[in-house]
């Protein structure tokens, strides 16, 4: 597969690991754009890309301009990088936003959804990241397909309707999670205990999922809502009632989901 030329729209998270994964694999990042120098120049230097702060400096041709900023910006941007650019192929990374967001703005426009949690500091093994395609029309498609196939084993194409709900699922299993996680640690730091006691539990509780269905792992006392433990469990939680009210609704739904 020929290399492409690349510009990026953002610098976070999500950015840092893509242009280097599309790097690693032949293409060029051409030029990196962030509200911020200081943040364009940081993944700029990773990917040998041209860094700026100024959207009208962006080159006026690529062969995809890939957007990776916050949802609630990306709406304003869409004009500004229209400007001399209509006829270029633009994708937006944003697992929340619909395809037609580019309507009566570009001609050519699609969606390259990478599912996944992302830090900067922490390399990402993209071929196991499935990346999820949309397009206006079949030739952006195409291109959106062999990009996504460049560093994914797993490319699907999903329509916007389907891809709120992937977004809403990947909170639940990701984000509400991690959040778990945290509570978890706020919990062992009150009475002294190290979180990284909890790590050979988290790391078999995910791996389960790789062979059983999530409702056939559940394990616990609300599976059986054994109130004897849940009723001690909330007295110990009296002292931060909003996760007092947390566990007792999570208790309820996984008894309520286990009936079924």
């Amino acid at each position: 597969m020929r290399s492409m030329d690349i510009v990026f729209i953002g610098a976070g998270r999500l950015a840092t690991q893509l242009a280097q994964a599309l790097c690693a694999q032949g293409h060029h990042v051409t030029a990196v754009y962030s509200r911020t120098m200081a943040s364009a120049r940081q993944l700029a230097e990773l990917v040998g890309a041209r860094a700026t702060d100024d959207l009208h400096a962006l080159p006026l041709e690529a062969d995809a301009f890939i957007i990776a900023v916050k949802d609630t910006a990306l709406s304003d941007l869409l004009p500004h990088l229209a400007d001399g650019r209509s006829q270029q192929r633009f994708y937006h990374t944003a697992g929340s936003m619909p395809l037609d967001v580019f309507k009566g703005t570009m001609s050519h426009y699609g969606v390259i959804y990478p599912m996944q949690t992302f830090s900067k500091e922490r390399r990402v093994d993209f071929a196991r990241v499935p990346l999820f395609i949309e397009a206006s029309d079949d030739d952006t498609l195409d291109v959106a397909r062999r990009i996504a196939g460049s560093v994914s084993q797993r490319v699907m194409v999903l329509s916007s309707e389907q891809r709120r709900y992937l977004h809403l699922a990947a909170v639940f299993a990701c984000n509400f999670t991690n959040h778990c996680y945290a509570l978890s640690a706020e919990i062992l730091r009150r009475h002294d205990i190290p979180f990284d006691v909890m790590l050979p539990l988290i790391d078999e509780t995910a791996a389960k999922v790789h062979e059983l269905q999530p409702a056939q792992a559940q394990t616990g006392p609300a599976v059986r809502y054994d109130e004897n433990v849940i009723d001690a469990h909330r007295q110990l939680l009296a002292d931060m009632p909003d996760v007092q009210s947390l566990y007792t609704q999570l208790s309820q739904s996984i008894h309520l989901h286990n009936q079924k």
